[in-house]
C-alpha cells in the first residue's frame, strides 16, 4: 500500500466489480476483452501520498515510467506535478507528449547511448543517473559537442540485499546497475575534473516490490556517509535519489505506506540540505489498475480443472515470468459450482498461465478480474503468437476514456514487407 487502501477504487456493488463507480462488465461490454482499467482516483491517490508525506521538505517525486507507460497516465501524473525516471529515449519522448517538464526527467539505465544521451541533453532534463565510468566518459564527449554541461548523478551501487525476487533486486554487487559504492569517490572526483559535468547528486535503487523499510534506510545510511566524504573533498552534492521500490499488497503483504517510510527518511535527512529525489513506480500504478479478461471454456483433465481465458502471458507476463501471485475474481456474483482452478491463456506454452489452484465459482463466458495488474501489465505485453495487444481504459469521475485502442491484425504486419520477387 502506498497511503490509501490497496483496492479502494476496485469494490464490488450488487454483486458486480466496479471501477470507481463503473461495473468491469460493463466495461468489458464497452471495449471489449481482454482489456485493461485503470482508476484514475487511485493513480492520483497514490502519488499525492508521497508528495503529502514530503509536505514542507524540498523533494521531487519522479514517477517510473517503466512501470505503466501510457501518456494518458503520464499526463495525469504530470498535472499533479510529478517528475519522471526514465530508461530510454522512448520513455524521453512519451513524458514530452504528455505534457511532462523535462527539468523534472532523471534518466537511468546502464545502456544509454550517444544519441540518447544528445536528446535529453537538447530537452534540457534534469539529471543523468550515471551508472559506469564508461558511460561518464560517454556523456562528458557528447556535452562537450553540444556545448553544455550535463548534470549528473552517480547512481551507487550500495550492496545492500532488498530481500526481494532476484530479477528485480538491483543493489547487490552481482547484479549489473550502478557503480561500486566502494569505487564510487573515484569517479565523482573524475567527474568533478571535467569541464563539460556538471556533479549534482548520488542516486541508488536496491530493487522492487520491498515490503521491509529495513533494507531502503541501511542503502540511505551508506549514501549518507559517502555524502560526507565527498564533502569533505569538496564535492557538494544537491540532492540524494533514493530510488523506489516501495512494495504493494498483491496477497497477504503489509509493506509500510509512503508516510510511513519517509518518515524514517526524512529523520535521518534532518539537517540536511539536500533536495530528496525518489522514483516510485509500482506503489504508484499497481494496484489503480486491473486486467480485464473472459473465460472461453472450461476444461478438465482427471481431477484437475482449467479455466481458459482470452487473456495469456503476452498480456501479462508476470505470473509466468517471476511466479507472481496476483488476486482474481469473477466480475460478478455466480452460482455456479466451485472448482479449484487454474487459470490459463491460449498462447501455445505451458507457462502460459494467470493463476493457479484458486477456488472459483465460473461459466463460459463470465468476466474475471486480475487485480494488481497496472503495474509491469501493459508495459511488458507483446504479440507472441502474433497475438493483437489489449486495449486500455482509464476510468475517472464516472467516466471511461479509451487510452489505447486495442491493436488490429494489420497492425501485427506493419512495417513488415514481403521478398520482392523478379
Amino acid at each position: 500500500m502506498s497511503g490509501v487502501e490497496a483496492f479502494a477504487h476496485f469494490s464490488r456493488r450488487d454483486g458486480e466489480l466496479c471501477a470507481e463507480q463503473l461495473t468491469l462488465n460493463g466495461l468489458g461490454d464497452q471495449f471489449g476483452t481482454p482489456c485493461y482499467i485503470y482508476s484514475a482516483a487511485a493513480l492520483r491517490d497514490n502519488f499525492d501520498a508521497y508528495t503529502e508525506a514530503l509536505s514542507g521538505r524540498d523533494h521531487l517525486v519522479c514517477y517510473a515510467v517503466k512501470a505503466c507507460s501510457n501518456i494518458a497516465i503520464l499526463q495525469l501524473l504530470a498535472e499533479r506535478g510529478a517528475g519522471f525516471d526514465i530508461v530510454s529515449a522512448g520513455e524521453l519522448e512519451r513524458v514530452l507528449l504528455a505534457g511532462g517538464d523535462p527539468a523534472k526527467v532523471v534518466f537511468s539505465g546502464v545502456a544509454k547511448t550517444a544519441a540518447e544521451m544528445r536528446r535529453a541533453l537538447e530537452v534540457g532534463i534534469h539529471c543523468f543517473n550515471v551508472e559506469s565510468a564508461a558511460e561518464l566518459e560517454v556523456l562528458a564527449t557528447v556535452a562537450a559537442e553540444l556545448g553544455l554541461r550535463a548534470p549528473v548523478s552517480l547512481r551507487v551501487n550500495p550492496d545492500v540485499d532488498a530481500g526481494t525476487h532476484p530479477y528485480i533486486s538491483t543493489g547487490l554487487k552481482e547484479n549489473k546497475f550502478g557503480i561500486a559504492i566502494d569505487g564510487a569517490e573515484a569517479i565523482y572526483q573524475r567527474a568533478a575534473e571535467l569541464a563539460s559535468i556538471n556533479v549534482v547528486g548520488v542516486d541508488c535503487h536496491i530493487g522492487s516490490q520491498l515490503t521491509d523499510a529495513t533494507p531502503l534506510l541501511d542503502a540511505l545510511e551508506r549514501l549518507l556517509a559517502l555524502v560526507d566524504r565527498l564533502a569533505a573533498q569538496g564535492i557538494e552534492l544537491d540532492h540524494i535519489d533514493l530510488g523506489g521500490g516501495l512494495g504493494v499488497r498483491y496477497r497477504d503483504e503489509q509493506p509500510p505506506t509512503a508516510d510511513d517510510y519517509l518518515s524514517q527518511v526524512l529523520t535521518r535527512l534532518a539537517g540536511r540540505p539536500q533536495r530528496l529525489v525518489l522514483e516510485p513506480g509500482r506503489s504508484i500504478v499497481a494496484n489503480a489498475g486491473v486486467l480485464l479478461t473472459e473465460t472461453i471454456y472450461l476444461k478438465q483433465s482427471g481431477d484437475k480443472h482449467f479455466a481458459i481465458v482470452d487473456a495469456a502471458m503476452n498480456d501479462m507476463l508476470r505470473p509466468s515470468l517471476y511466479q507472481a501471485w496476483m488476486a482474481l475474481e469473477n466480475a460478478a456474483t455466480s452460482q455456479a459450482p466451485e472448482h479449484c482452478y487454474d487459470v490459463v491463456g491460449p498462447v501455445c506454452e505451458t507457462g502460459d498461465w494467470l493463476a493457479k489452484e484458486r477456488l472459483l465459482r465460473v461459466s463460459p463466458g463470465d468476466r474475471l478480474v486480475l487485480f494488481s495488474a497496472g503495474a509491469y501489465g501493459f508495459t511488458m505485453a507483446s504479440n507472441y503468437n502474433s497475438r493483437t495487444r489489449a486495449a486500455e481504459v482509464l476510468v475517472d469521475a464516472g467516466r471511461a476514456h479509451l487510452i489505447r485502442a486495442r491493436e488490429t491484425l494489420a497492425d501485427l504486419t506493419r512495417g513488415e514487407q514481403l521478398l520482392g520477387r523478379d
